[in-house]
């Protein structure tokens, strides 16, 4: 299913975050920036690289107005004790979400059919709602915080710059284009 540009499904979950549990629903994404970043299971392997980079990468989320959600199939009762145990989790200052039923996991349509575990998803979803970024990737295969960034910033850029487009290899700062009739057959 194409979920670009789709806004997201309502949920309800339960997540740890700054050692709390909290419920947080579709809601709560409302108004900022969010990602939504799945991962197949706790104390596991590339798992805890990825959300130690996005931990370690997390302050940088913060002033680009980015919340970001970490969603696997298991409970928050696991998160938190992978967060009390684990030296790189225990990093983690954004939301650890428990997805046991499957509800986010599904609406994003990451769920592995005949598993219960979540492809390694990320979504960028912009203030409305609505899904501005999607990659999915095989199981070996871990994601790059800093190339999130650079595809926020772009994203965030595009919605402020109706008109314009961000090219490949775009970083803040740098010309953008502005998509025409002239423009065709000149790049």
């Amino acid at each position: 299913m194409a979920l670009i540009n789709t806004e997201i499904k309502p949920f309800s979950a339960t997540a740890y975050k700054d050692g709390k549990f909290v419920d947080i629903t579709d809601a709560d994404v409302r108004g900022k920036w969010a990602v939504f970043f799945f991962y197949p299971a706790d104390f596991t392997f590339v798992c805890p690289t990825e959300l130690e980079d996005l931990a370690d990468n997390y302050e940088t989320f913060q002033k680009l107005g980015v919340e970001i959600f970490a969603v696997s199939t298991d409970t928050h009762f696991s998160h938190k004790a992978w967060h009390d145990t684990s030296p790189a989790i225990g990093k983690i200052k954004f939301y650890m979400v428990g997805d046991q039923a499957g509800t986010l996991t599904n609406n994003f349509d990451v769920m592995r059919p005949g598993v219960g575990l979540a492809d390694r998803g990320t979504f960028v979803v912009d203030p409305d709602g609505v899904i501005q970024v999607m990659e999915i990737t095989s199981e070996g295969v871990g994601r790059n915080a800093a190339e999130l960034i650079r595809k926020i910033k772009a994203a965030q850029y595009v919605r402020n710059h109706p008109g314009e487009v961000c090219p490949a290899k775009w970083e803040e700062g740098e010309k953008t284009l502005a998509p025409s009739l002239d423009l065709v057959g000149k790049i």
